[in-house]
């Protein structure tokens, strides 16, 4: 009886034994899977990174990659803007553009349809001048393949990349343009684009022009500079332009200011102290600047993209 007790216990013991063992194993076995599962994991972690996202680009000086994209619609030939500027304020003349993001409107100009004598195209942006003078030599390169007496125009796609176009308006032979004096003119030599902050630059003190345009630019002045420097680009154009010269003016409205003032720190801040409003601009520029006369081209203008259909003045000195 004893002993029957005795092989009892012994084989208790015995189980448990085993069960302690099978934990054991288990607990190891799970250890060993979880370590094998560690660098599986970690491999994907790898294969599989959270993709970080794009930084959104911020263009603070209204110097916008695909502006003209923007601005004009695939089923335009060119920029409605060029229909109400007068032929007269370019033809044989000396001209300045203003903050000429690509470039797009100042070889429009530069082209016989203008025959303006010379036009400078400025802009803040290196990269935008660049994108200006790879559109001039593309437009030149179209022209100088171009067939005999075939006429091409520029237009703008939607990423805003130049493109020519049979049958349109604008005609010149082998890169050339005749100005108003009659003369065939590389149109190398009539258009040219330099890196400029308007503003501040003095490289322009010495030059003199006909005419200047500065179109849905002046927002963009304001914001980065406050009125002190609207101020400032009233006065330097009045300072560059010759007696009875023309100033074209495309002033953004003040809910324009309202949408872009977050662009910067900068751009917040002034926005904020800003006192001259756009709608103050035209007494500004005749009773404190000095221009005799204005006229309003905004009644001629038709075809202009949604968000585009700004007023347009010209200011004679």
């Amino acid at each position: 009886m004893g002993q029957d007790k005795d092989d009892l216990k012994k084989k208790r013991k015995s189980r448990s034994k085993e069960k302690s063992v099978e934990l054991v194993v288990a607990e190891k076995g799970e250890i060993a899977n979880e370590e094998n599962q560690k660098p599986k994991q970690q491999q994907q972690a790898n294969q599989n990174p959270k993709k970080k996202k794009k930084k959104q680009e911020s263009f603070p000086f209204g110097n916008y990659k695909n502006y003209y994209g923007y601005r004009i619609s695939n089923d335009m030939d060119e920029d409605p803007r060029l229909k109400v500027l007068k032929k007269e304020w370019f033809l044989g003349k000396d001209c300045l553009d203003i903050g000429c993001n690509s470039g797009v409107m100042t070889i429009h100009i530069g082209t016989s349809k203008f025959g303006c004598r010379s036009i400078l195209g400025v802009d803040i942006d290196s990269s935008r001048v660049g994108d200006a003078q790879w559109h001039l030599r593309n437009f030149v390169r179209k022209q100088n393949h171009a067939k005999p007496g075939e006429k091409i125009s520029t237009s703008v796609a939607a990423d805003g990349v130049v493109h020519g176009s049979e049958e349109q308006s604008i005609s010149l032979s082998n890169g050339e343009a005749k100005t108003g004096s009659g003369e065939t003119k590389d149109l190398f030599q009539i258009v040219s684009f330099q890196k400029e902050n308007f503003v501040h630059t003095r490289n322009l003190d010495e030059n003199r022009y006909d005419t200047i345009l500065c179109l849905s630019v002046t927002k963009w002045i304001h914001l980065n500079w406050g009125d002190d420097g609207l101020i400032t680009l009233f006065s330097k154009i009045w300072r560059l332009l010759n007696p009875g010269g023309i100033f074209v003016m495309e002033p953004q409205p003040w809910k324009s200011y309202e949408k872009n003032r977050r662009v910067s720190e900068t751009t917040a801040m002034h926005h904020r102290t800003i006192v001259l409003r756009p709608e103050h601009f035209q007494e500004i520029l005749l009773d404190k600047i000095g221009f005799r006369t204005v006229e309003d081209l905004t009644s001629s203008l038709s075809g202009v993209s949604k968000g585009f259909d700004r007023q347009i003045l010209a200011f004679q000195k």
